[in-house]
């Protein structure tokens, strides 16, 4: 006779299968794309906003300081070396890190080459405050060039040397040219001398121009400029 077949109980469920991919996969590909394509569109934007980022943040780390020693000098500074000197420990004195240099020719200086070449051009000058006084060092050394109408010149301990008493003479001691370079016989004898006899270049910071022709006694008792000769990024500590 012929078996018949009963069914038995159904046995355990097995494991689950592999996800079904339709669904998913298409709604990240349409993500995916979207995203490509936003991108696509805005990405000059994106770029373009980052550089002047960059640029605007360089712009405001890397700066170039000119500030006034605490203190008039005559013309004898115990040489070059002497007014560097007082310009290094004044503005450590106050916190700023960067290298200040005397803002003068002497014999085998030019006041146009402190500043380093690559920095001569496109940073700004500011005063101890961070406010403009000049385009760039370049701009210094330009005849129609003026120091930025009320803007004041800080000294190192903060007075406005145009303001102050402490300062009865507004001229400022710089021996050059107006191009910036070394006038051999009008810089106090290499800023050794202070006598009535010797003579020395200045200029008159009321002009709002730093690089005035005026030969000057070397017994008067004048304003004396420091630049900080190198871009430093953030320059106080």
């Amino acid at each position: 006779c012929e078996a018949i077949s009963v069914p038995g109980p159904p046995g355990p469920p097995g494991p689950p299968g592999s996800p079904g991919l339709s669904s998913g996969v298409s709604g990240f590909t349409f993500d995916l794309k979207f995203l490509l394509r936003l991108f696509s569109r805005y990405s000059k934007c994106i770029l373009s906003t980052y550089l002047l980022a960059s640029i605007l943040t360089y712009i405001c780390l890397y700066q170039l300081h000119l500030i006034a020693l605490n203190a008039p000098q005559t013309g004898n500074m115990r040489g070059i070396r002497g007014a560097d000197f007082l310009c290094f420990q004044q503005a450590r004195a106050v916190g700023l890190k960067g290298t200040f240099r005397a803002f003068l020719s002497s014999k085998l200086q030019d006041l146009y080459t402190i500043v380093r070449r690559s920095d001569r051009d496109g940073f700004p000058i500011l005063n101890l405050k961070d406010q403009v006084l000049f385009s760039s060092w370049e701009s210094i050394f330009n005849d129609a060039s003026r120091m930025r109408e009320n803007v004041p010149m800080y000294s190192f301990d903060g007075r406005d040397i145009l303001r102050d008493s402490a300062w009865p003479e507004k001229m400022v001691w710089h021996g050059s040219s107006n191009k910036g370079h070394r006038q051999t016989d009008h810089y106090c004898e290499t800023w050794r001398a202070g006598d009535r006899a010797v003579t020395g270049l200045a200029s008159s910071l009321q002009s709002g121009h730093l690089l005035q022709q005026t030969s000057s006694s070397c017994s008067g008792s004048y304003i004396v400029l420091c630049i900080e000769n190198a871009l430093t990024s953030q320059s106080y500590k």
